[in-house]
């Protein structure tokens, strides 16, 4: 029987306990450890066959200097990056392979390809709006995933600037709408997600994905999608 792909998961807030509690249930992963801030990051990772980063952008630095000094494949989900962070994570796929996404959801991976598709279909009378509701405690606002799906836009039309709109309500895991509007007409794509385990799984696809991989920066969509 082939081992288990060991996990050590950099973080021990709701994410990290998500992901350990969804990694258990699945033969071909085990648990090499979780790691919080002020621990030895190292000692765990050490015996990790890939790192899985979901803990704060203050404790992400610790995360790539350990990656990199293990040669370890990373899957980092941190959103707030700093950046001269998002600029280290080039220097840090250099040494080894790394999938970054601000959203690790399949559904916001195919969500973000079909949002490319339509706004370079339609033409530049159509404005966009991006909507996202999230919980009370999430601190960055527009969301990571919104501004995600912002630059999905940006990239493949000439729509003007993007209006964000952010609400904090309740516990919603995550609630997100494009918004296409002409004079005439009205095309809303969206995503909703029912519990934080979405992400966890979305994590551990790439945690798969990712080993064996030749160093460089990977996204959701290279794992999902193939390219």
């Amino acid at each position: 029987m082939t081992s288990p792909i060991r996990i050590a998961i950099a973080g021990a807030g709701r994410m990290g306990r998500s992901i350990a509690a969804r990694l258990e249930a699945q033969e071909d992963l085990a648990l090499a450890g979780t790691w919080a801030r002020g621990g030895d990051l190292a000692a765990i990772a050490v015996n990790a066959d890939v790192i899985v980063d979901f803990s704060l952008p203050i404790a992400t630095d610790t995360v790539f200097d350990v990656a990199t000094a293990l040669r370890k494949p990373l899957v980092c989900g941190v959103t707030g990056l700093n950046s001269s962070q998002m600029k280290r994570l080039d220097a840090v796929a250099r040494d080894v392979p790394l999938v970054y996404d601000r959203n690790m959801s399949q559904g916001i991976t195919v969500l973000d390809a079909v949002v490319r598709q339509v706004s370079a279909a339609l033409d530049d009378r159509f404005t966009v709006e991006i909507e996202e509701v999230h919980h009370v405690h999430k601190q960055d606002a527009p969301s990571g995933t919104a501004l995600k799906l912002g630059e999905a836009v940006s990239a493949a039309g000439e729509h003007g600037d993007i209006r964000y709109h952010s609400e904090r309500t309740g516990e919603v895991p995550g609630d997100h709408r494009v918004i296409f509007r002409s004079p005439t007409e009205v095309l809303t794509l969206g995503h909703s997600v029912s519990t934080r385990d979405v992400f966890a799984d979305g994590a551990l696809r790439a945690a798969r994905w990712v080993l064996g991989r030749p160093p460089g920066r990977y996204t959701m969509r290279d794992v999902v999608l193939g390219d």
